[in-house]
């Protein structure tokens, strides 16, 4: 069995890896993160993802309201399992 976003992520990071590696983050969240990973604290891990996500999705349908397009698509693997 494939994980479609595992798929997903990796065809991602290999289109955007290089221009998403000059990018800068926050002050302080690589060493935060660094220091959820140490202590093993997926629940705030996964509560980050889940806000990038969100956030994500919202600027992309702003962006695509604004385009007056009344379908916006996000990047995501056709299939998905829980």
């Amino acid at each position: 069995m494939t994980n479609a976003y595992a798929e997903w992520f990796e065809q991602l990071r290999a289109e955007y890896g290089e221009q998403l590696k000059a990018m800068p983050l926050p002050d302080g969240l690589p060493e935060h993160l660094q220091k959820l990973m140490d202590q093993g604290d997926r629940e705030a891990i996964l509560f980050m993802l889940k806000i990038a996500w969100q956030l994500g999705a919202q600027v992309g349908y702003a962006a695509g309201s604004r385009q007056g397009s009344p379908e916006v698509s996000f990047l995501r693997p056709a299939t998905v399992q829980a």
